[in-house]
C-alpha cells in the first residue's frame, strides 16, 4: 500500500512534464487556423486513397449525387459527415431534387436558408451504421434533426418515408442508401 502512495506523485509529475512539452505557440498554431486566417481543415481534408471512402466521399464519387454534395457543402456539413460516425445516410439522387417545386433547391442553397437546409439534410442521417438486413417493416429511425423516419417494405422493396431505397453502399464510417426522393421533415 505504501508503494502505491509513493508511485502516484511520480506518475503525476511525469504527466505534467509530458503535457508541458509542447509550447503554447505550437498548440495555438495547430488548432486555430492556417496562414490566411481560415479555419484549419477538418477530417474531410485528410487524403487517403487506400481506405474505403467515407459517406461524403461515396456521394462525391457518384455522378447521381452532385446536388446532394452541393447541399452538404452549402450547409457546411462535410467535415461532420467525414468523421468516424457511424452514420447511415439516405442519399437522394439528383432526379429527386429535380422533382421538388421549381426554385426550391436554389433557395435552400442560399446562405440565409442554411438553417432550413441543415434541418432537411439532418433528416437524411441517423447515427448508426444500419446494414440492409437490419431495416425492418415499420421500424422508426431517430434522425439527426431529432425527428423520426419510418422504414416500410412494399412488395419486398424497402422504403423510407415512401422513398424507394435503390441501393446500399458501405462506407468506412457507415452506410449510404441511395433513395429516389428527398425526405422532408414533418412540420413541428
Amino acid at each position: 500500500m505504501k508503494t502505491i502512495f509513493k508511485t502516484v506523485p511520480i506518475v503525476l509529475a511525469l504527466g505534467f512534464f509530458v503535457a508541458s512539452c509542447s509550447s503554447p505557440d505550437e498548440n495555438a498554431a495547430a488548432s486555430a487556423s492556417n496562414e490566411q486566417g481560415a479555419p484549419a481543415a477538418g477530417q474531410s481534408a485528410v487524403k487517403d486513397d487506400m481506405s474505403q471512402p467515407d459517406v461524403v466521399k461515396v456521394a462525391v464519387g457518384s455522378p447521381d449525387h452532385t446536388t446532394l454534395v452541393a447541399a452538404v457543402q452549402a450547409a457546411q456539413l462535410v467535415d461532420v459527415l467525414s468523421n468516424a460516425g457511424p452514420f447511415t445516410v439516405f442519399a437522394p439522387v439528383n432526379k429527386a431534387f429535380d422533382a421538388l417545386p421549381a426554385g426550391t433547391v436554389e433557395g435552400l442553397l442560399k446562405p440565409e436558408a442554411k438553417k432550413d437546409l441543415t434541418n432537411i439534410l439532418e433528416y437524411h442521417v441517423t447515427t448508426s451504421a444500419l446494414k440492409e438486413d437490419y431495416l425492418k417493416d415499420g421500424m422508426k429511425l431517430g434522425m439527426v434533426n431529432g425527428q423520426s423516419a419510418t422504414i416500410t417494405i412494399v412488395d419486398g422493396k424497402k422504403q423510407i418515408n415512401g422513398a424507394n431505397i435503390l441501393a446500399a453502399v458501405p462506407a468506412s464510417n457507415g452506410m449510404v442508401y441511395v433513395i429516389d426522393a428527398v425526405l422532408l421533415p414533418p412540420q413541428k
